[in-house]
């Protein structure tokens, strides 16, 4: 019994135990979506370059190839065409057109702002300081009942060289003697009234001489009206200056004859015999071209 028992083999019972699958965290959905993105921007940047015409494809490959090229100096990019890619430069508000030519600020060169700032101040203190010439003038005449006489003769207006005077005769009050360069004794002073509310001024100041069409004398071959409308303005400023105006502020006399009429419709109407006095934008202070007749004493 005991023999039959030693050789019996034990019985072994194996049990498993059955895990759990591990949770799914969804990573696989990130990259799915990131393959997706990635496939999209690839086909719209196929369509993009199959829809671009040559030129402005080379106008892509220029600016990867030198791209500060376009934002300092503004050379050729893919700003500078119109395409189906709206924009260009900085300003992607813009449909066409190179913006950073002229529309950003990002990449100026150090200093331009300043100088810019600088002269937008100063182009505004300008306009305010003429803007109060002007209203002076106009109050000088205004109080003053031998100028308010004339004040039908007397035209102030903004032109782009700056603020223009202009004194224009009229048929019953002449502001020259006929043919010459006698001033008249209410031109006289009309002048010296503006000249003494110049007083002070740092614009510098262009005096021109205008006639009608009538011929002077023999015409352009003697004294013309070239010559007599130099020197009327000659005069008109003799008359500024003894009003007061700086000697040192006259920029230019010039005698223009006819050639500026006020009426163009009415070439020998009285209104075109003038003399116009700029007082000059430091910006248009120029020297007075080739063309023009310069006279000084």
């Amino acid at each position: 019994m005991l023999g039959d028992m030693r050789n019996l083999q034990p019985i072994i019972i194996r049990r498993t135990k059955k895990r759990a699958h591990a949770t799914h965290t969804g990573a696989w959905k990130i990259a799915y979506a990131d393959f997706v993105t990635a496939m999209m921007a690839f086909f719209m940047l196929m369509w993009l370059l199959g829809s671009t015409t040559h030129g402005d494809l080379k106008g892509i490959a220029s600016y990867f190839n030198n791209p500060m090229k376009v934002a300092l100096t503004g050379g050729r990019g893919t700003g500078d065409t119109s395409s189906i890619t709206p924009g260009g430069g900085q300003n992607l508000s813009q449909s066409a057109g190179q913006v950073v030519r002229g529309n950003s600020s990002a990449f100026k060169p150090p200093g331009q702002k300043d100088r810019q700032a600088a002269q937008a101040e100063h182009a505004r203190v300008e306009a305010v300081r003429l803007t109060e010439l002007k209203a002076r003038i106009e109050g000088l005449i205004a109080n003053n009942p031998r100028l308010a006489e004339y004040r039908s003769q007397i035209r102030i207006d903004t032109v782009p060289e700056g603020l223009r005077i202009q004194i224009v005769d009229e048929q019953n009050r002449p502001m020259f003697d006929v043919g010459s360069a006698l001033v008249k004794p209410s031109m006289r002073d009309i002048l010296r009234q503006i000249g003494a509310a110049m007083v002070g001024l740092e614009n510098q100041v262009s005096l021109a001489g205008h006639t009608d069409l009538s011929p002077y004398g023999r015409g352009e071959r003697g004294y013309s009206n070239w010559e007599l409308s130099a020197d009327r303005a000659n005069a008109s400023r003799r008359e500024l200056v003894a009003g007061g105006m700086p000697e040192e502020r006259v920029r230019r006399v010039l005698g223009l004859a006819a050639s500026d009429l006020h009426d163009q419709a009415k070439p020998f109407a009285a209104v075109n015999r003038r003399i116009s006095i700029v007082v000059l934008n430091r910006e248009r202070a120029a020297p007075p071209s080739s063309p023009d007749l310069q006279v000084t004493e």
